[in-house]
């Protein structure tokens, strides 16, 4: 790897690897929201998006599909989020991911 890339550049390709996931309806979904929204997150918004992207794909899929909501309010909230952001969003772009 080069020097001339920062810590921040490797954190940030090593979060847009972790938010592709085995299912297309996921990546439509984790790819925009990192790409648009988590750079004006908070900080602890961020480590919330973070600790999400460790949870099972089957998981995600229930829960950013509106089929049940994360008992844990911090998780509840940044999914919220993601959900909030692809409702309000034209994601036509993420067509071919």
């Amino acid at each position: 790897m080069s020097e001339d890339i920062s810590a921040d550049e490797i954190t940030r390709k090593r979060l847009h690897w972790h938010s592709r996931r085995g299912m297309w309806e996921l990546d439509l979904l984790l790819v925009p929201f990192l790409e648009h929204c988590y750079d004006g997150l908070d900080s602890s918004d961020q480590a919330a998006y973070r600790a999400l992207l460790d949870e099972e794909d089957q998981d995600l899929f229930m829960w950013l599909m509106r089929r049940q909501w994360p008992e844990d309010p911090t998780r509840r909230r940044i999914v919220k989020m993601i959900v909030e952001y692809a409702e309000s969003t034209g994601n036509d772009q993420y067509r071919t991911l």
